[in-house]
Parts: C-alpha cells; sequence; structure tokens
C-alpha cells in the first residue's frame, strides 16, 4: 500500500526574530517559526495540533511597520519580516493581556489540581503584576457535570477554547461551545448530556489552566510528587505511548507521550482511566489453593508445587493432549513466549490466544500476523478505505481517528457493517446489511470490481454469490477502491468473531488483490500480532510453523482435563462464553494466572496465582503494524503477587524443562529476537477457495462485539469508565420490523435465549438494524451467560 507523500520542498522565507535569521515555509505562522528555534513566545489558546483562534492575544509580539501588536499564532511569516518577542512594547501587550486575565480568576491555587504545571501559574510568575489593580467583585460560573471522567471548575476558566476545538475537530463531537458573549461568555454543553467522546480526557490535557481536570485523580497527588515513567497502553493494537504518573509505587494517572508515527499528541480514554483497574477491591495478593470445597492463601512454595503436581498428574493419567493454555491476547511477548515453551516442554501444542475468534478454517494459509497492511501515520493519507465489521471508534479510537483525517482530507471511507453506528466523520458509504449476507455482499462487491477492470470473475467466486447480481453501491465501493492510489481494506472484530470468518477473510484479501489496496487486520487486544510470532498459537512456533495443537473453539467443543488460564475470565473473555464456561468446569485442574479472584474463578480453579499488572512488570507488545514496543514495570505489586515471567520461569524450572534460567525479561526479549525475522512484513493473503464453504446462518440472530470499556479484565475494573454511558449498553437492540413481528414494544424486558442458557435485557428498538437481528453486546455481566457472540437466539417478552 502507498503512502500520500508530498515530495514538493515548500517554499521557504527568510525573516528576522529578536536578531536571529530564521527560515520559515511561506504562509506559516510567526509562533510555528520560532517554536522550532527555541524562541519562547506566551500562549495560552494556541495548539500545534488545533486550528488557530488567536482569542487569548497573550502571544502578541512587535512587527516592524505594524501600527499595534501581532498575535504571533495568526500573523504569516513574511519575506525579510523583522518580529520582536522581548521589545518593551511585546512585553507591555503581553503584562496587559495577563492583567486582563487575572481579573476574574481566583485566587484558589492551593486547592487546583493544575498547581504545579499550571500554564496560568507559570506565565503569570514572568508577565503578571505583584499587586492586583481590580477591586470590584470577580465573577463565579457555575459547574456542569461533563460526566465522570472531567471534573469542572470552570470560573478558573480563560476562554482559549482549546477543548471546543479539540471536540471539534478531534474528536469529531461538537459538546462543547462558547455560550453568551462579553463578560458573560462561558465554555457549557450544548444540551447538558455532558462530554461522551471517546478522546474526551485529551481535554484535560490541553486545558492551560484548571478548568478541567482530571475527575478520578482530583486530590489525589501534587505535580511535583510524582515522578514520570514511560508505558505502552495495554488494551488495543495501536500501542499507544504513555506516561505513568507515581507518587511512592502508586499510580496516580496516566497522560499521552507525544509519538507523531503511532498515537500523536493523543489517548484514548480506556488508556487514560484503567489503571484504576490495577487498585481494584478484587485485587489477588497471595496465591490461593483449593482444599476440597475450601480456599486457603498459602506460601508461593505451596502453591508452585501444587501446580507442578496438577500438571504432571493430568499428563500421567491422560497425556499431554488432554491440556490447554488459554492466553490473553494483551499479555507481553515475554510472558506469551514462556508459557508456549513451558507447555510445548510438556509436549502439548495447545494453545491460543484468539478468544473472540469463532472461524479457524484458514490457519494454515494465515499470514504470518494479523498486519494492518501499513504504517499508521498512512491511514489519514488513504485515498480509498473499506472497514468491513468493525465499530472503529470503539474498537481502535486512535485508528478511527486516523480515518478521519482521511475523510476530512477527501478520502473516501466505506463500512460494511450488520449495524448503523453514531459516526464521527462523514462516511462516502455505510452499507448495513444482515450478518448473515456479509459473505455475499463481499463477493459482489468483488464480481463488480471484475466487471469494472473488465476481467474474469476469480476461481469459484459464484459459490458465494448465491444467483445474485452487483447493484449500484456494490459497483460504488469497488470503483472507489479501485480509483484509489492509496487504498485499503479492513477487516475488524466482526469479521473475526463471525461463524464464516474464513471466507470472509479470503474475499477482502482477494478484493484488496484485485484493487491493488492493502489488506489489513484490526487484530484485538494489545499484543495480537506479536502472539501470533511468538507462539501463542497452537500452529505456529517462535519463529517457523510446528506441530499443530488445538486452537481454542476446539479446546471448548473438545474440554481439556487440564486447563491453564492466563488473566482470561471466560465469562468475559470468550466469544462463546457459556460454552467457555462449560468447558473450564468440566476440567480437572485448572491453573489460574490472574492480578484477580473473583466468585467464578473460586468455582472452577485449583491454583490461582497472583499476577502483576502492565504498570507493575517489564515486557513487549506489537502493535498491529509490527512495531515493537518495550516498557519497564515501575510499581511493585501488591502483597506477595509476581511479574507472571518470574512465575513461569520458577515453574518451568520446577517441571525439569531446559532453558528457563533467566534474571531479567531483557533476556527473554533478546532470546526471541533471535528467533523472529522482525523487520519483514507479512504478505498479503492470497485467494485460496479449496477447502472453503459458505457458512449459512439461519433464524433469529444474535449479534455483537466486546463493549469499549469491557474489553479485558483491567478496564472493567476501571470504577470511573464503568460510569460512562458506553460502559451502559446491557440492552437488546432490535429492528422496529423484528420487534412488532415478536410482540415487543420498546423498553419492554425480554427473555433472551441461547443454547438452553437465558438473561432478562431491556428491549430497545433500533431503526438502523436489519430484520432478524438483535444485537446485544459481550463482555458484560448481563450476558456473560449467553452463547455465541454471533449464533441463533430466541427472545420472548415476559
Amino acid at each position: 500500500m502507498n503512502a500520500r507523500v508530498d515530495r514538493s520542498e515548500p517554499e521557504m522565507v527568510t525573516l528576522e526574530v529578536d536578531g536571529v535569521e530564521l527560515q520559515a515555509p511561506k504562509g506559516s505562522m510567526l509562533i510555528q517559526a520560532t517554536d522550532p528555534a527555541g524562541i519562547d513566545i506566551p500562549r495560552f489558546c494556541y495548539h500545534r495540533k488545533l486550528s488557530i483562534a488567536a482569542n487569548c492575544r497573550m502571544c502578541l509580539v512587535e512587527v516592524e511597520r505594524a501600527p499595534k501588536p501581532l498575535p504571533a499564532c495568526a500573523t504569516p511569516v513574511a519575506e525579510g519580516m523583522k518580529v520582536w518577542t522581548r521589545s518593551k512594547g511585546a512585553v507591555a501587550a503581553q503584562r496587559g493581556v495577563m492583567e486582563f486575565l487575572l481579573i476574574n480568576h481566583p485566587l484558589d491555587c492551593p486547592i487546583c489540581d493544575q498547581g504545579g504545571e499550571c500554564e496560568l501559574q507559570d506565565l503569570s510568575m514572568g508577565f503578571g503584576r505583584s499587586l492586583s489593580r481590580f477591586s470590584e467583585r470577580k465573577r463565579v460560573v457555575k459547574d456542569e457535570d461533563l460526566g465522570p471522567l472531567v471534573a469542572t471548575e470552570m470560573t478558573r476558566c480563560i476562554h482559549c477554547t482549546r477543548c471546543v476545538r479539540f471536540l471539534d475537530e478531534i474528536a469529531g463531537q461538537y459538546e462543547l461551545g462558547g455560550m453568551y458573549r462579553g463578560e458573560h461568555m462561558e465554555i457549557s454543553t450544548f444540551s447538558g448530556r455532558g462530554v461522551r467522546s471517546e478522546l474526551s480526557g485529551n481535554i484535560i490535557d490541553l486545558c492551560p489552566v484548571g478548568a478541567l481536570t482530571s475527575k478520578p485523580f482530583r486530590f489525589r497527588a501534587r505535580a511535583w510528587e510524582m515522578l514520570s515513567h514511560p508505558g505502552i497502553a495495554p488494551h488495543d493494537a495501536i500501542g499507544s505511548n504513555l506516561y505513568i504518573h507515581q507518587v511512592q509505587g502508586t499510580v496516580k494517572r496516566v497522560v499521552p507521550r507525544d509519538n507523531e508515527k503511532i498515537n500523536e499528541s493523543w489517548i484514548a480514554d480506556r488508556d487514560r482511566f484503567s489503571y484504576e483497574g490495577v487498585y481494584s477491591p478484587d485485587r489477588l495478593q497471595r496465591p490461593l489453593l483449593r482444599r476440597g470445597d475450601t480456599w486457603e492463601e498459602v506460601k508461593w512454595q505451596d502453591a508452585l508445587q501444587a501446580t507442578v503436581m496438577g500438571l504432571q498428574r493430568t499428563v500421567g493419567e491422560y497425556g499431554t493432549e488432554q491440556l490447554g493454555a488459554w492466553v490473553s491476547p494483551s499479555a507481553t511477548l515475554e510472558e506469551m513466549y514462556l508459557l508456549g515453551r513451558l507447555l510445548r516442554g510438556l509436549g502439548c501444542h495447545n494453545i491460543d490466544h484468539r478468544l473472540r475468534q469463532a472461524d479457524f478454517r484458514d490457519d494454515t494459509v494465515a499470514p504470518a500476523f494479523p498486519y494492518l497492511g501499513l504504517p499508521l501515520v498512512d491511514v489519514e493519507r488513504l485515498d480509498a478505505a473499506l472497514v468491513i465489521g468493525s465499530y472503529t471508534r470503539w474498537d481502535l479510537p486512535l485508528f478511527n481517528h486516523r480515518l478521519r483525517k482521511a475523510a476530512l482530507a477527501g478520502g473516501k471511507v466505506m463500512f460494511l457493517n450488520p449495524r448503523a453506528f453514531d459516526w464521527n466523520f462523514p462516511l462516502a458509504d455505510e452499507y448495513v446489511v444482515s450478518v448473515r449476507d456479509f459473505a455475499v455482499e463481499l463477493a459482489l462487491i468483488v464480481a463488480a470490481l471484475a466487471e469494472y477492470k473488465a476481467v474474469a470473475r476469480p476461481e469459484r467466486l459464484d459459490t458465494w454469490l448465491a444467483r445474485r447480481a452487483p447493484t449500484a453501491v456494490h459497483r460504488r465501493i469497488a470503483e472507489r477502491l479501485a480509483q484509489g492510489e492509496r487504498s485499503g481494506v479492513f477487516v475488524g472484530a466482526l469479521v473475526e468473531a463471525h461463524p464464516a470468518g474464513a471466507e470472509l477473510r479470503a474475499l477482502a484479501a482477494l478484493l484488496a488483490e484485485l484493487s491493488g489496496s492493502g489488506y489489513g487486520v484490526l487484530s484485538q487486544g494489545a499484543n495480537s500480532a506479536g502472539a501470533w510470532q511468538v507462539g501463542a498459537i497452537p500452529q505456529r512456533q517462535p519463529g517457523h510453523a510446528g506441530k499443530s495443537g488445538l486452537n481454542l473453539r476446539q479446546m471448548i467443543e473438545e474440554p481439556r482435563r487440564g486447563l491453564i488460564l492466563f488473566n482470561v475470565e471466560p465469562e468475559f473473555d470468550c466469544w462463546d462464553s457459556a460454552a467457555a464456561q462449560q468447558a473450564v468446569a468440566a476440567a480437572e485442574f485448572v491453573l489460574v494466572f490472574s492480578p484477580y479472584v473473583t466468585e467464578a474463578m473460586r468455582a472452577y480453579a485449583d491454583v490461582i496465582l497472583p499476577m502483576a499488572t502492565f504498570t507493575e512488570t517489564a515486557g513487549t507488545f506489537v502493535n498491529a503494524e509490527g512495531l515493537w514496543q518495550s516498557f519497564s514495570g515501575l510499581t511493585k505489586p501488591p502483597g506477595e503477587a509476581r511479574p507472571a515471567w518470574r512465575i513461569l520461569r520458577v515453574l518451568g524450572n520446577q517441571l525439569g524443562l531446559e532453558g528457563f534460567e533467566y534474571n531479567a525479561p531483557n533476556e527473554i526479549y533478546s532470546e526471541i529476537r533471535e528467533l523472529i525475522d522482525h523487520g519483514t512484513p507479512p504478505a498479503l493473503p492470497k485467494w485460496q477457495p479449496a477447502g472453503l464453504e459458505p457458512v449459512k446462518l439461519d433464524g433469529l440472530l444474535r449479534v455483537g462485539t466486546t463493549g469499549i470499556y469491557a474489553l479485558d479484565p483491567l478496564v472493567r475494573r476501571a470504577a470511573a469508565l464503568q460510569r460512562t454511558v458506553q460502559a451502559d449498553d446491557a440492552l437488546a437492540y432490535l429492528a422496529p420490523q423484528t420487534a412488532a413481528r415478536l410482540g415487543i414494544e420498546g423498553g419492554a424486558q425480554v427473555r433472551v435465549c441461547q443454547r438452553s442458557q437465558a438473561v432478562q435485557l431491556r428491549a430497545h428498538l433500533d431503526p438502523d438494524l436489519p430484520a432478524d437481528t438483535v444485537w446485544i453486546s459481550a463482555g458484560l455481566s448481563a450476558t456473560a451467560a449467553l452463547g455465541p457472540m454471533i449464533g441463533q437466539l430466541t427472545v420472548e417478552c415476559l
């Protein structure tokens, strides 16, 4: 996939600032020329990622032949221009602006969370007066509740409008605005619903004063008390760069770390606030061992001895093939590698991280790892993109941000989904079809592309066409992909969860090949790409294919006698949660690695080993574009919890396996690096229809993906995120015509049943759903008893 690159050199102009000669691109602003040169101009409203507002006036400078000071953020450079930023006139103008800003600003720095890192506080030291000439009463602005994530003290607001512009221009939701005029102006919401963007936490960083602060962090620590450490987001395949702030070993907050190639200056709310889950009340601090019907806290030596005996007994009585390991796709590379080596050292290859995948028929022809198809930074340069089966706003918020930039730049962004979603940018096409017709619709787009390019239809394509001919929408999508110089086809979470996922991946790859587009996988978890490379799948070993074992669906359908659950909660994390729970219950020995302990674990586990979370261990994640990113542990795990790589190392030694003499995770990393070719991206999958037959789905179908704040054990325990509107999604969404046929009214309580497992939910009528489709999110307590994320169900009114 080619990237859109402007190779023309910008025209440069020469100017003089404070006696220093500078060069800057023609049309750029003064502040954009002085910042790279290290010439500091004070500012509040200007931000390099936002549009220019020029409403704070703090950046006033003197320009030769200008009748008055000009704002550096809104004054274009010109050839021969002379500028003074520290002259008597410039400083007087800046001091005057500061005096006006402080007229109504409250003197509450000692209790303000922004204290110590406040831009107004810093600049007032240089440009403020020691005494105020203003004796009238200061104005007070009533606060508005923006939700559980952002705290407000709007009396402190200086109307820089950074928050307004961010939500409009970056988040794509115009949720805040300037109300009233003059001294009565306020920044507030239009509807009183608060701020609901999945990127809303970034307005906390943007606010130059203490008007918008982090609600979970409120009054927890002062800026000068905290130590900052680099980290990597542990939830999705973007690999956003973070700074983690801690005080005496306790994480207090998470903020973005600039990386233009990955997350720019932003992070998703999921990455910012999930640290609360580190300190969940159900954190496990000591190993637990089942003795009969009771649980006992035991020493590590006893827990490991019981683990070794349980594994050896299972192997001795039933054979190595009766073992199995389910691994979180957000485990580190080092943890996955050691667990795979441990299992294979026992002679077993039944290991899998693809917890929410339904179809594994294409395993033997799959690429080396699920690759995005291009660097993340190039997504925003696409001319055309087709995303199949994903609500990218929830699945990958920072990928969605890049797609939005592509759409706003003129790119044709299209979606093929079983439901119309609430998008934050204009779509060229949102083609909503029944999930049962996904393969047919993709095949029709391929057929339309073959017609457009005047080539023969690919072999066996008619098998999926169901005697249908392409329509205008199929031709429109095909032509846009073919005409784009830089285009991409991406498959998402709903393709992974689809019972015909192998067909969909094959057809999507064929579409990409015929149209000259890139093919990308929007994988789940922080380390799915690394899991494929390091052998956390049954048919691969680090660096090469190996003896094949059972995939996760096979381990569920043919329950193993012994199971290892590595940071997996089957009731929330698996494609078929009901069957997964039954498979775990059927095992005779269950070993759980988990930072937490739940009542469900106590019911099925035999040994529970407390492991560290992402802030407490070192490791490596491989993001969707194949970039390896390592991080260090910065806080100590609570109680006797330990980093999982240490636990696996000791287990390997106690089981008598060779090669488990590691002293630090960097030694494991170096060993993995030697085994894996990490410099070559995987090739585009080839159209191989042999062995694939159309999968038919009949009846009323449940469809759903995992909620944005239900993705993994850590984020499910982040209290603030669980209070958001997005987390409260335990509803049964039905099309009005489907509800009418079933005799169900909106808001009614309904009984939803899958494979004899039933739950009660509230019905919600959604006209954007196809007929005979019921959208029910996975990963929620209310839906944990149900079966497949895509499968037959019944719904009846109570």
